[in-house]
């Protein structure tokens, strides 16, 4: 396994507040966008299954580098799902009657909000491996202390 540092608090915030700017804004200019409660929809469940599809890849993704068995079935049914939310936003804004300027808009929501959800599950990831890892460690000086203070005692 890695040597894995804990994010920054800093680190951590950008992270969230990105995901949470891209996912306002994606949401608002959903909310005002000149189209049918249909289309709304569309775009609005395209949102939810790319959030769910890029983190559920991402963890996939860390487990196989951590080398916890993960099935090849769960890695590829992530890869196909993140691949067919970001085709369907593409394909349903190439036929948006949209300006282009909103379909921009609604492109890179979209693409912060992906990129600002896998960094959030990273950094959890990374501050959990890290929380258990700095346990462990106590755990094992407060067991060696315990042991050399067992042993002082006899010695007494």
């Amino acid at each position: 396994m890695q040597n894995m540092n804990k994010p920054t608090k800093a680190f951590r915030i950008a992270s969230l507040a990105a995901l949470i700017v891209g996912v306002g804004a994606y949401f608002i200019g959903l909310y005002n966008a000149p189209m049918a409660l249909n289309e709304k929809g569309y775009y609005f469940t395209i949102m939810l299954f790319g959030l769910f599809s890029v983190v559920s890849l991402q963890k996939t993704v860390r487990d196989k580098m951590e080398g916890v068995p993960t099935t090849k079935a769960y890695f590829l049914a992530s890869a196909v799902a993140t691949g067919s939310a970001i085709v369907l936003l593409v394909i349903g804004l190439l036929n948006a009657e949209l300006l282009l300027s909103e379909k921009g808009f609604f492109g890179m929501a979209f693409t912060l909000s992906l990129f600002a959800a896998i960094t959030v599950q990273k950094n959890v990831r990374d501050s959990q491996t890290t929380d258990k890892s700095c346990q462990t460690k106590s755990d094992t000086q407060s067991s060696d202390t315990e042991h050399e203070n067992t042993t002082k005692i006899e010695a007494a």
